[in-house]
This record gives structure tokens, C-alpha cells and sequence, in this order.
């Protein structure tokens, strides 16, 4: 059955995935980017069945404009892909409360003014599914990445509990948490603090030990297209994942982090028990 998508971020990288395939099976696209040039080939091959749309997710008044047209454009919401979303890299030392702020201001503000603007409109149908879009640093977490994994935890536990709230409306929730991907998340979308060179040690380090491990799960690549199929299966099921890996990472890399945590809580057992008193 044809479904109708709200995608944040389609410009490129995922979102121009998901919104190409979504497309290319006979779906119907609502596309915001901050540019909708980027948008054009994808106008030129399907017309009507996209509707992009200029949108920088920080405006919470536009949001709720974006969201409110796209319903009454297509009249309905379907699937929510909250995608937009950029990466910060620096040291906890390095990073400006600043720079911080707007981390927070798109990956995690930005969703909830989509989701607040989205839900609503789902209710009413009795249906939807929201989508967001986290990362394998929304569950463990790297140096010089801090203030990045900061606003994807932050993410997921908001997603955690929105999935239990609204379970009883109707409305589906996923996370879906990729690996490294050859997107430009890493390259001019990103922000990167000023290095200080109290680091300059550590960083060498660890690029020294990255060279040394090539087959390591961090350096398996995923193809963006790959992803934009994948995500049709999310968004297909009956009873869909409230988390969902993307790409071989997550897969060998968030187990053994989870089972050393496990371990660790269980050796300060103890401790946690003559804590309760």
C-alpha cells in the first residue's frame, strides 16, 4: 500500500536514500532540506509524488509549517524520518558550550519539533510510524566525539520513552543505528572544535592504532544505498524494531560493549546493594 513520508535532511547522505527509494517503489515524498536544489533531479523523475520542501530544523515555527502542508498536501503522514543532523568532533576539553548548544539545537531540539509537530496529525489517523535516525554512538561512545554522542543519547532515551507513550495511539517508533557509512557525515557537514595541543599525543595514538587495525568493524564502510533498501523493511513490518543496527559495526561492536558493561555491573554488585541500605 502506498505510504506517504516526511523526511528531514533528504538533501543528501540518508535522506536522499530514503527518499529515492521510497520514490522508486511508488511512495510519496514530503523532502526538506536547508537547500531543495539538491532536490531537483529527484522532482524531475517523479513529479507530483515529491514535495519538497526548505526547512532548517531549528525553526520550530517552520517545522510545524512544514509538517502541517506536507499533511494537507498529501493528506496524510505515514512514515517520519527525522534525519537531519550533523557531527561534532573535538575533545570535551576542545568543544564550546557553543558549539554544543547547536549540536543539541539540531540532532535532538530538531527532532522534537517534529515529533510535536507529527504527532497530532498520527493520533488523528490512528497510524504512523516515526523513524529516528541515531548511530551506533547512541549506545557506546568514542574520544573526540563527546559532545556528538551527548545529543544521539540523549536521542534515544527521548525515543524510548515516546515509543511507550504513544504505543496505545497506534503510532510505531524505531530507532535505527548505523555504522560508519560513506555519507558526508564526517566531511564539510561536520563541525570540528580547535584542537589544543595538550591532545596532539592522544590523537596520534589513536590514529597509529586505527592504521594498525585495517580490518577493524570501525573501518566497514556501508553503501548509503544499501541503507535507503534497508529501511523499506523497517518501515514494511507489522511489528517493527523498537532498535534496529545498520551496517556490520553495530553488529560485532555494541554486543561486547554491552556484555563488558553487564560484567562490570555485576563485579560492583556488592557495592550497589549496600547502597540501597
Amino acid at each position: 500500500m502506498t505510504k506517504t513520508w516526511f523526511i528531514t535532511g533528504a538533501g543528501r547522505g540518508f535522506g536522499l536514500e530514503f527518499a529515492t527509494n521510497a520514490l522508486e517503489r511508488g511512495d510519496r515524498v514530503a523532502a526538506t532540506a536547508r537547500n531543495t536544489s539538491a532536490l531537483e533531479p529527484l522532482l524531475a523523475a517523479y513529479g507530483d509524488a515529491l514535495l519538497p520542501l526548505q526547512l532548517d530544523v531549528t525553526d520550530r515555527d517552520g517545522v510545524f509549517s512544514a509538517v502541517q502542508t506536507a499533511a494537507a498536501h498529501f493528506g496524510q503522514l505515514d512514515v517520519i524520518v527525522n534525519n537531519a543532523g550533523y557531527g561534532l568532533f573535538g575533545m570535551i576539553e576542545e568543544i564550546t558550550p557553543e558549539q554544543l548548544r547547536e549540536q543539541m539545537e539540531v540532532n535532538l531540539l530538531g527532532v522534537l519539533h517534529v515529533v510535536q509537530a507529527a504527532l497530532p496529525i498520527l493520533r488523528a489517523q490512528g497510524s504512523g510510524h516515526i523513524i529516528q535516525i541515531s548511530t551506533i554512538g547512541g549506545v557506546v561512545a568514542f574520544p573526540n566525539l563527546g559532545g556528538y554522542h551527548a545529543s544521539k543519547w540523549a536521542l534515544e532515551g527521548l525515543t524510548e520513552s515516546l515509543a511507550q507513550e504513544v504505543a496505545g495511539q497506534g503510532i510505531k517508533v524505531t530507532l535505527i543505528e548505523p555504522g560508519g557509512f560513506t555519507t558526508d557525515w564526517a566531511g564539510s557537514s561536520a563541525v570540528r572544535a580547535d584542537a589544543m595541543p595538550e591532545y596532539d599525543a592522544f590523537r596520534q595514538a589513536s590514529a597509529e592504532a586505527a592504521a594498525a587495525a585495517p580490518d577493524s568493524p570501525m573501518r566497514k564502510q556501508g553503501d548509503p544505498a544499501a541503507a535507503g533498501r534497508a529501511i523499506l523493511k523497517i518501515v514494511d513490518a507489522q511489528d517493527p524494531p523498537l532498535r534496529a543496527f545498520f551496517g556490520v559495526a553495530p553488529t560485532m561492536v555494541v554486543p561486547a560493549m554491552y556484555a563488558k558493561r553487564l560484567a562490570t555491573w555485576e563485579e560492583w554488585k556488592p557495592v550497589a546493594l549496600e547502597a540501597n541500605g
